[in-house]
């Protein structure tokens, strides 16, 4: 994994992105060299060109989707991406290249120069991501204890990543019973700094609960540190690997005394502004969509257009969100509050539009401006299920350190929950963003954001 801003990256994704970004400008270049042995032209204008194109076609196959660690992907998607990246970069690369001062086959040359380069990187893209990478990119885990805990982390591994290879389980003395398969856990006769040089190990998680009065062997592990080898407990490992921070492996001391987790005026201001300008000029692109989801509410199913509800916000302070109404007016008819759930059928047809695309959301972009919201932050819930979860969930109340937001890392890492067990899932995401919320964060989750709703993911 690789940090960038306070936000891990997978070193397989990094990768991809800088070839993205190399091969492109790479391959129009050696064209414009080619052509300038015939001809004199600017090769600096053209790699502007190039660079632009290049950058331009990134942002594309990130809002795609394609730098996500997805797993579950059918092959025909993946394909499918592919070929709406393509068709997106044709017309981009002419506009890019007409704008070269030299002969129209010159020009047609370094076109097809660039556009053979993305479709090379594309078609790659397709094979890798649907086949086990090779031993370079191949990651190599000792999992320190074999116990619950020890089970349990090499089963997410294994889930959440194919390039992670588990060479075996090293045993803990304060271990009970072994939870894994008995032929994978490591002879204790060996010293575990031993074992980790000699089956070549890139990093140990230590997957054990219980670490008071000398349960864990702290030399051994200081030693394999020492010698290069990383030393893990679960929640940094979550944290990386997963953007999430772990509440069954959450202790209370790791919060306080650990890294991130850092609220000042310099991050507050630079929020603000950025939520300022993106949010006006958001709302002034969408007025024409409101206009006339204002009028398909209004012709369904009547007055009021918009929602009002209260909701928690920064700090455990109420406010109001505004939002197009996309159920009937008797949703909750009873007074008992109710969370969506899949073909809920107090939704209405425009209803079950405006929320799959989430149009339903634009109003909220005025309680960004008035500062009750933010672009990117963990959402807003209501006082009813607030008490509830906090009751339920630890550290639940932390996602109200920060001003809630419109969209946020748990939305676009998470499927639209309407259960305990989903909010809890959602907590560890939103942990994850209140520890390490930067602006090129919030960037990263608005790119996602338009992926999900492109795709239609994670809407109810």
């Amino acid at each position: 994994m690789i940090k960038v801003f306070n936000h891990w990256f997978h070193r397989k994704t990094v990768a991809q992105v800088g070839i993205d970004l190399v091969f492109p400008v790479a391959c129009v270049l050696l064209a414009a060299l080619w052509i300038e042995r015939s001809r004199e032209f600017g090769l600096d204008k053209v790699a502007f060109y190039a660079v632009t194109f290049a950058l331009t076609m990134t942002a594309i196959n990130a809002w795609l989707g394609f730098y996500q660690r997805v797993h579950c992907r059918t092959r025909t998607e993946t394909q499918a991406r592919a070929v709406l990246s393509l068709y997106l970069a044709i017309p981009l690369a002419y506009v890019a290249f007409s704008m070269v001062s030299v002969a129209e086959v010159d020009r047609g040359f370094m076109l097809l120069s660039g556009l053979s380069a993305l479709f090379a990187t594309l078609v790659h893209r397709v094979y890798s991501a649907h086949h086990r990478t090779g031993s370079l990119m191949s990651h190599r885990v000792l999992v320190f204890g074999v116990g619950d805990e020890a089970e349990h982390v090499s089963r997410v591994l294994r889930e959440s990543d194919p390039d992670i290879q588990i060479v075996g389980f090293y045993p803990c003395p304060s271990d009970a019973e072994p939870a894994v398969p008995p032929r994978e856990i490591l002879p204790r006769e060996v010293s575990l700094l031993d074992t980790a040089h000699s089956l070549k190990v890139h990093e140990i998680i230590v997957a054990v609960r219980e670490r008071r009065g000398g349960a864990l062997p702290l030399r051994e592990l200081l030693d394999c540190k020492l010698s290069g080898v990383k030393v893990l407990d679960l929640p940094t490992y979550f944290e990386r690997a997963l953007g999430q921070i772990r509440l069954d492996s959450l202790r209370v001391g790791w919060l306080i005394f650990g890294d991130g987790f850092r609220q000042n005026w310099r991050r507050a201001a630079v929020k603000r502004l950025f939520d300022i300008i993106v949010a006006s000029i958001l709302l002034l692109l969408a007025l024409p969509i409101m206009l006339i989801t204002a009028v398909m509410v209004l012709v369904e199913d009547g007055f009021p257009i918009f929602y009002r509800q209260e909701r928690v916000g920064l700090g455990g302070r109420l406010f109001k969100v505004v939002k197009f109404r996309s159920m009937r007016n008797d949703a909750e008819s009873d007074g008992t509050p109710r969370w969506a759930t899949a073909n809920d059928d107090r939704v209405t047809r425009v209803g079950r539009f405006i929320r799959k695309v989430r149009i339903d959301e634009l109003p909220q972009l005025y309680s960004v401006l008035t500062g009750d919201m933010s672009l990117v932050g963990p959402r807003p819930e209501r006082p009813y299920f607030v008490d509830k979860l906090t009751r339920d969930i630890p550290f639940y109340a932390v996602r109200h350190s920060m001003k809630p937001g419109i969209t946020g890392w748990a939305q676009v890492r998470y499927h639209y929950g309407s259960t305990v067990d989903d909010s809890i899932q959602k907590t560890q995401y939103d942990l994850y963003y209140v520890k390490n919320h930067t602006l090129f964060l919030d960037i990263v989750v608005l790119f996602q954001t338009v992926g999900v709703v492109l795709s239609g993911k994670g809407a109810q």
